[in-house]
């Protein structure tokens, strides 16, 4: 993997990562396919709205199919027919946040499945090899993701820990002599000093990339923003930045103006499932009765099929008659925007008039 930065606005950066699948031109937005595929869309709804890069995860794939299937099958991009790039997350997060009674240790953690109940012991080896075993392009590290709100004691211990398992991780994929990416997770919940410590305990085990985990999980919109402007700029610049699991676009505009340059998130397939739809003119909830006969289409700026070919009226009426078609047309809208929205965003910066551009879009109500 490759990183080459094509032009700055002030810290905003316009950049290209090169991977053996395809360019991912930056900042770059990966829609989410937790289970191998993001929900309600094919791959082809992907390429068309000019997805060049999702995300996948670790612990769900390792629970169900199982990562020894999808080797078998050929592996995560065969499986579920994307040959674009796909990172995949550790895990750790849903260790954390959907595993019942956790167990931590410096070897790794034993929880048990939300799916079935049964045992497991996950280990920075392990999620490695799983991820060798999916094949995916970029890897993530296990990490160890501190909840919201936790003392400084605490979150120290988690940092300490996950830098320990970013090396063991490290180790780990020279081992298996992959040609993939590894990017190293900064923790350190809302204390600066701990973010600090952090990037500098890993910046010597040396990584393909390097992201702020652990936001976006309760804390404060200040408490957020702050983090991530003292974070960014600490982080090398000539590595990818990646946010992970930020996706509200406003937080994405403050983010790239503090020098990130990637993000994921559900935001816009589980709200198009929920029919709230993101818009020009703002989000926008389709069960809405002043919708019931309107002809117009959701978004008169938008190019995307569902504009394109249905009228509001009749996305109402899908929606509320439950049918599987609403899902998918909102999807296909709601991903269409957003990249829509980080194709604009990275010529903003080309032309350096990303400032012009944030300033715009915060007006809008998401």
């Amino acid at each position: 993997m490759e990183f080459r930065i094509i032009n700055t606005d002030h810290s905003a950066r316009r950049g290209v990562i090169t991977t053996g699948r395809g360019l991912i031109q930056t900042p770059a937005f990966m829609p989410v396919g937790t289970n191998a595929t993001v929900k309600a869309l094919c791959p082809e709804d992907l390429v068309h709205a000019g997805a060049e890069i999702i995300l996948s995860n670790t612990y769900h794939l390792y629970l169900r199919p199982g990562h020894e299937l999808i080797r078998l099958l050929g592996g995560l991009h065969r499986f579920m027919n994307w040959h674009r790039p796909i990172l995949t997350d550790s895990g750790g997060f849903q260790v954390y946040s959907l595993a019942p009674l956790r167990q931590v240790s410096d070897e790794g953690v034993r929880f048990r499945s939300h799916l079935d109940g049964s045992t497991h012991f996950m280990t920075p080896e392990l999620a490695t090899d799983i991820q060798c075993a999916l094949g995916s392009d970029i890897f993530m590290a296990f990490d160890e993701c501190p909840p919201y709100p936790a003392g400084e004691n605490e979150v120290l211990q988690a940092v300490l820990r996950t830098t320990r398992w970013a090396g063991r991780c490290k180790k780990q994929k020279d081992l298996q002599q992959s040609g993939s990416a590894l990017f190293g997770i900064v923790q350190g919940g809302v204390f600066e000093g701990l973010r600090e410590k952090s990037i500098g305990d890993l910046l010597p085990i040396g990584f393909d990339g390097y992201a702020a985990g652990g936001l976006s999980v309760g804390e404060p919109k200040e408490e957020m923003y702050r983090i991530i402007n003292h974070t960014g700029p600490l982080l090398p610049p000539d590595k990818p930045r990646y946010l992970m699991g930020v996706g509200d676009l406003k937080d994405c505009l403050h983010a790239v103006a503090a020098g990130f340059d990637m993000f994921d998130c559900v935001m816009p397939t589980r709200n198009a499932r929920n029919g709230t739809l993101f818009t020009s003119q703002g989000r926008l909830s389709i069960k809405r009765a002043e919708f019931r006969e309107d002809p117009s289409p959701l978004d008169p700026e938008c190019s995307c099929y569902t504009c394109r070919n249905f009228s509001r009226g009749y996305l109402r009426h899908i929606f509320l008659s439950r049918e599987i078609l609403s899902m998918r047309l909102n999807t296909i809208h709601n991903i269409h925007f957003y990249l829509e929205f980080f194709r604009n965003m990275r010529k903003a910066i080309e032309e350096v008039r990303f400032a012009e551009f944030k300033r715009y879009w915060e007006r809008i109500s998401f």
